[in-house]
This record gives structure tokens, sequence and C-alpha cells, in this order.
């Protein structure tokens, strides 16, 4: 993008350049030449008055002498007498004006024309610097047009991919190019809408799987009840009642088994210490001017089956709590839990309100004035990937992050394959 508005500006510069800079030089050529000309007419005409007035005499040609240029030569023809000849006796390639003098007489005004190809050479240099001028400030204004241009479109772009990959979060970057800043706003927006659709989701399921789960639970009740009934057949249909509520309960497992596979389609092995890294280059820099650090403590190979964008901007999302409503330094730390891989934030600020323990992952809620979107976002996310978010502590506060471990078949399959080619 940057290089073909690049190109296509210095094309337009270069062509405007030559077919303007090109006349340009040409014609001032030629005018100096006729400035050159009309100089010397003008002193003819001079001369002209002063040996009318005067006459040829020793006064008189004291008075030619200081009109006519340096090293140029003058040469009056009277009428019916000898020809008379002022300044040098002779002029190699002369640039020549006459005017005729009296009834019959004529005067000559010669000039060495170098004279005036240094006037010409200096007039064209002039316009060349100043065409070379206008192409180095459009050189400036090309680069910075495609600079200001392409940048804004390349952010945009990663952060639609991003927005594909599950990264929800929204961009306080404006460019102060209308269209571009109302993309922009749209992508925010996009980012809000599919956060909400993918939370009203997850509750969607788990609520239909909750109340599914109980009510199979109830009828698995009453028809153990019913086999043991003494009478034989009424036992039968209990018990084959019961085989079909223990199908139904392994196919709704499947499909809850199937839908996080779906939401978690993107999932591969992730190297922790990296996506930690990831953040903490994010992260530090506003820690750092707001007066606070920023601790890293991951060990090497833990290897995660998460999708990464997704674990980045969660993590961001929990540092980005601590930064607004934490203090000290935060701590991002991992371990290898029971059953899964332990990834925890953590802050020494006063923590989370006792009242408000319950609802911190609740959309709207916020114990100060932010949206109360981020928490939820971040349980989401983490929530898409088969893992869960839990507030560990209240106070100091520690967030901890459930994360499914990467399976051996995974990070053999994400190993590359070592090439075997060689000479036969």
């Amino acid at each position: 993008m940057r290089r073909r508005i690049l190109i296509s500006t210095l094309l337009t510069v270069a062509l405007t350049a030559l077919f303007l800079g090109g006349p340009l030089a040409l014609a001032t050529w030629q005018l100096v030449e006729d400035f050159t000309r009309a100089e010397l007419t003008q002193r003819l005409e001079q001369v002209t008055e002063t040996v009318e007035e005067y006459g040829t005499g020793p006064q008189s040609q004291r008075l030619v002498e200081a009109a006519i240029p340096p090293n140029s030569r003058l040469v009056v023809v009277p009428p019916d007498s000898d020809p008379i000849v002022y300044g040098v006796d002779r002029v190699d390639d002369p640039v020549t004006e006459s005017l005729p003098f009296g009834p019959g007489g004529i005067m000559e005004l010669s000039q060495p024309t170098s004279v005036m190809r240094s006037q010409q050479t200096q007039v064209v240099a002039v316009v060349v610097l100043l065409v070379g001028f206008s192409v180095t400030v459009g050189t400036g204004v090309a680069v910075y047009t495609a600079r200001r241009l392409s940048d804004p479109l390349r952010d945009l772009a990663a952060r639609a991919a991003r927005l594909g990959a599950g990264d929800f979060r929204r961009s306080p970057a404006r460019y102060d190019i209308a269209e571009l800043d109302r993309v922009s706003e749209v992508l925010d927006s996009s980012a809000t809408a599919l956060s909400q659709l993918l939370h009203r989701e997850r509750s969607l399921v788990g609520d239909v799987s909750h109340q599914l789960r109980s009510r199979i639970t109830a009828l698995q009740l009453r028809l153990d009840e019913l086999a043991c009934h003494p009478d034989p057949d009424a036992r039968r249909e209990a018990n084959a009642a019961l085989e079909q509520t223990e199908r139904l309960t392994a196919v709704l497992d499947d499909l809850l088994e199937s839908a996080r596979a779906a939401r978690a389609v993107g999932a591969e092995p992730v190297d922790l210490a990296e996506a930690v890294a990831d953040a903490e280059r994010e992260w530090r820099g506003p820690l750092t001017a707001a007066g606070r650090s920023l601790r890293v403590r991951v060990p090497e190979g833990l290897l995660a089956r998460v999708t990464a964008a997704r674990l980045r901007e969660a993590i961001g999302v929990l540092v980005d709590n601590a930064l607004q409503h934490g203090d000290g330094p935060v701590t991002i730390s991992a371990r290898t839990g029971e059953n899964a891989l332990l990834v925890e934030v953590s802050d020494t600020g006063p923590g989370v309100p006792e009242d408000l323990v319950p609802h911190v992952f609740d959309r709207g809620i916020s114990a100060q004035s932010s949206t109360g979107l981020g928490l939820a976002l971040a349980r989401t996310l983490v929530e898409a990937d088969g893992g869960r978010l839990e507030l560990s502590r209240a106070r100091p506060p520690v967030f901890r992050l459930y994360l499914p471990a990467a399976r051996t078949d995974d990070v053999a399959a994400a190993a590359p394959v070592p090439d075997r080619t060689g000479p036969r």
C-alpha cells in the first residue's frame, strides 16, 4: 500500500516537473536573450540621442563610450562619411543589434555572446534549483502521505485479524482521518458486540446444560423408583427408560464437548513464557509511567492448549485491571497445577470490596467508574478455550487462570519435522 501511494505520488511530481520545468527553462533561456537584445537596442537609442545632440566630436566620443557595455563594439555609419568605431576593435561570436541613424545612416552595437550565455545559464540554474526543490518537497509530502495512510491501514488490518482470532480488546488509537477513525470505531463496536454475543452464547449453553441435567437427574430418580416396582412389566419399562436417559446424558455430554471443541478450534500449544513476554512488552511502559513495576515469574517449558490471542487478551485485561484499580508492583506468575496450568496476576492494592466479590465477573459491575466489561470479557475468552478464570484472593487481589495443558500428541504435531533429505 505504502509503495503504491509513494510511487504514484512521485510519478505525478516527476511528470509535473518534466512538463513544467522543461518549458519554463526554455522560456527563461529565450527571455534572457530577449532582454539582452532589448538592452542593446535601448543603448543604441541613447547613443543616437547623444550623437544627434553633440555630433561626433571628442565630447560626444566620451559620452558614447560610457554608454556602450564593456567589451562591446559600436559602429556608427553616418550618411556620406566613413564609419566611426567605438569600443573594442573585434568581438568574437557577437550578439548584434542595429538602429537607423539620420537620413541613411545606421548604428550597430555588438556584445560577446558569452555574456548573454552566462546570464542564461544562471537563470536556468535557478529554475532547475526551484524545480529540484519542488520535487524534494513533493517527495517528502509523498513519503509522509504514504506513511500517514498505510500505517493506520496496517494497524486496522491487524486489529481486524485479532478480532477474528478472538481478541475483543478496544483500541483507543485514532488517526485524525475521518474515514479511518470511523472504521476504527466500527471495529471497536464490533468487538464489543461480538464479546457480548459470545458471553450470551456461553451463558445460554451453561443454562441449558444445567436445566437439562437437572431434569434428567430428576427423571432418573423417578425411574429408579419405578425399577423397584413389584410389577415385572413396570420394572422392564423403567429399566428401558433408564437406558434411554443414560444415552440422552451421553449425547448431551458429547454435544457440550463438541461445542467446547468448536469454540477452541484455534487452540494450539502455546508457550506461557512467550505469551507472558508479549504482555510484559505491552504493559511495562504504562506501568512504569504510573510509577509501578511489573514482575514476571514464568518458568520455561509450560505449554498450554489455548488460543494465543485470547490468552494475551485475558492477561492484558487482568494487568490493566491491576493498573487501574490496584497498587504497587504487578506480578505475573505461572506454575503447574494438579489438572491444569495456573497463571496468576496479582498486585498489592486494597483488593476487591467484600460486597463486590460475588459479582466481580458480572458485566457492568465495577468498583470505580470503568465500564465493568473487562473481567467479564477475560473470563469469556478463557472459558472459550476450555479454561477457567477465578478470583483466588480478594485482598490483596489474586486472579488465577486455569488453562488446559497441551497434550503430548499436540506438542508432537506442533514440533517441526526434521529435514531428513540429504545425499544418497
